[in-house]
């Protein structure tokens, strides 16, 4: 059996370094998935508006593997999703969510990542505060682990400081906000440049 850990950062890097602490314990890039908006991370503008031209029209265009951690998992490269926007996207959550909305109209790309993370074991509750929360910038880290290998998994992703969805869903809600909407206008990512610095590699 395996067990579906899911956790939201406030920065690329702390991804970065959350996936990189997996795949140091054995992890492989077939169990771990990384999503995070592409204007939270240093991406170069022209790929970012190329890739994001090539997805508007079709819902997710895929671009080339890109930058400082493209190697952590196979396939990292830029999605555009209406409503969102550029990601930078790799592993099973995003091919499952593609998937689900292989041929569907604009903005169903991020409907299909809440829909994945649910039936992933996600509550429904938190699927919607962690898809707007890429979309204001974050960036989402998913492992399946082994139930044995799970606490380890746990312990690596708490370790570089994950966003706790209950608290960010609160504070998204005192301004007005619901559940996950891609038709509505996109907020400015989050500032991140008061966030602590990553903690040391596990």
């Amino acid at each position: 059996m395996t067990e579906t850990i899911t956790r939201m950062y406030d920065t690329y890097q702390h991804a970065i370094d959350a996936t990189n602490g997996l795949k140091n314990r054995g992890f492989t890039d077939d169990q771990i998935s990384l999503v995070a908006h592409a204007d939270n991370r240093d991406v170069d503008a022209d790929d970012t508006a190329s890739a994001a031209g090539e997805g508007a029209g079709v819902g997710a265009g895929v671009g080339g593997a890109l930058g400082a951690g493209a190697g952590l998992l196979t396939g990292l490269g830029l999605m555009a999703i209406p409503g969102v926007g550029p990601v930078v996207a790799a592993g099973w959550l995003v091919a499952t969510a593609a998937g689900a909305v292989a041929g569907a109209l604009a903005g169903g790309a991020a409907g299909g990542i809440v829909g994945s993370l649910m039936d992933s074991g996600v509550p429904e509750a938190d699927a919607h505060v962690y898809a707007e929360s890429i979309r204001r910038g974050g960036s989402l880290v998913t492992v399946r682990a082994p139930d044995d290998l799970a606490p380890e998994a746990i312990r690596i992703l708490d370790s570089f400081g994950p966003v706790d969805p209950a608290v960010r869903g609160a504070e998204y809600r005192r301004d007005g906000w619901e559940r996950f909407d891609e038709t509505t206008p996109m907020p400015t990512p989050r500032d991140t440049t008061r966030i602590p610095p990553t903690m040391p590699p596990i």
